[in-house]
């Protein structure tokens, strides 16, 4: 039987924690400024400055990579290496 507090093994499940994104924004203007705001994934992007009112977009920007433990980028093919044109060996 499952209360609500245990887990079948006897454990507490650990509380879920809901995630939202953090986005950056600009206000177009001669002189713009970016900051951030967290909003959910569903929510509609901003069109003014929350504290200005000045007009708004949305940057997008690069994001988080995740490398495993002994890999960096540099592991990766040398430029213009890719499937039709391997030097290195890793797509034979």
């Amino acid at each position: 039987m499952n209360d609500g507090k245990t887990v079948r093994d006897g454990r507490r499940p650990r509380p879920y924690i809901a995630r939202m994104p953090t986005y950056i924004y600009e206000t177009i203007s001669p002189t713009p400024e970016r900051f951030e705001v967290r909003q959910g994934f569903g929510d509609a992007a901003l069109t003014e400055h929350p504290r200005t009112g000045e007009p708004v977009r949305r940057v997008i920007s690069g994001g988080l990579a995740v490398l495993p433990n002994g890999t960096s980028s540099s592991d990766g093919p040398e430029p213009g290496c890719g499937p039709a044109n391997c030097q290195c060996g890793r797509f034979n």
